[in-house]
């Protein structure tokens, strides 16, 4: 029986790049959990994503692409349309992360980050919206950060590529908005993953200072994320276009 639940994507073709771990894995789990079939594409060897996803079982794919390749975006676009027959939501949550004061930072460095968040967040999202536009509806969400609003050192690239997307997302929103396409984008806080762990495992004091500018006195887990992704890609979220979502613990308004 179909769900009439506003927050059900039953029926839905959800793609979610690095879906395969981190906070990607979370959104990946929480697509599923309500309804969507997941499509999950990343750089990692087949074998060791697949074991990531086997929990998930036929509700989920993986394929192998290095999203870097932009030239190459519209031909994985297509070819997830010719294998599922439509995508309802793309997920940009893949992107790596270089941290290095600017002095030591690379032009190579830097234009790497934000090819892999960026560039490549638009070439996806161009592929993909001819096809939402036909459909009268889709959603594209883009994972944004803290450091969209907030500075912090050592991670240039990142931030400019984080930073960008709210422009990205704003002008989807006013462009696409009128076919029935929404995008938004979501900005994690500090959320429990290994990424979290290895920065701050052996740095209490840093760990001491992350909870300290947290109201809710704690951190996140990878759910949070994958819940509020869901949300934007619901009918729940119809009315909801052009923003940034933070899901922090009220760690941008902390003190």
């Amino acid at each position: 029986m179909t769900s009439t639940s506003p927050f059900s994507l039953d029926g839905h073709v959800a793609v979610i790049t690095g879906g395969a771990t981190g906070l990607g894995l979370g959104i990946t789990r929480a697509m599923v959990a309500a309804g969507a079939r997941a499509v999950v594409v990343g750089s990692r060897a087949a074998a060791q994503a697949s074991s990531s996803l086997a929990e998930f079982g036929d509700r989920a794919r993986y394929y192998q692409h290095d999203l870097s390749h932009v030239d190459q975006a519209t031909a994985l676009i297509e070819r997830i349309i010719a294998d599922h027959g439509r995508i309802d939501a793309l997920v940009n949550n893949a992107g790596n992360h270089v941290r290095k004061p600017i002095e030591d930072m690379s032009i190579t460095d830097y234009t790497n980050v934000l090819n892999l968040h960026l560039v490549a967040a638009f070439a996806l999202s161009k592929a993909v919206v001819p096809h939402m536009k036909a459909n009268h509806a889709g959603s594209l969400v883009f994972q944004a950060s803290m450091t969209s609003f907030i500075g912090q050192p050592d991670v240039t690239g990142y931030a400019t590529a984080k930073a960008g997307y709210l422009g990205l997302v704003r002008t989807l929103a006013a462009e696409c908005g009128p076919a029935g396409v929404r995008a938004n984008a979501i900005a994690p806080g500090w959320i429990d993953t290994p990424m979290y762990r290895q920065a701050t495992d052996d740095d209490p004091a840093r760990r001491a200072k992350i909870i300290g500018r947290i109201p809710m006195d704690r951190v996140g887990v990878p759910d949070d994320i994958g819940n509020a992704a869901v949300f934007l890609c619901s009918d729940a979220a119809r009315y909801v276009n052009g923003v940034c979502l933070p899901v922090d613990g009220g760690a941008l308004i902390g003190f």
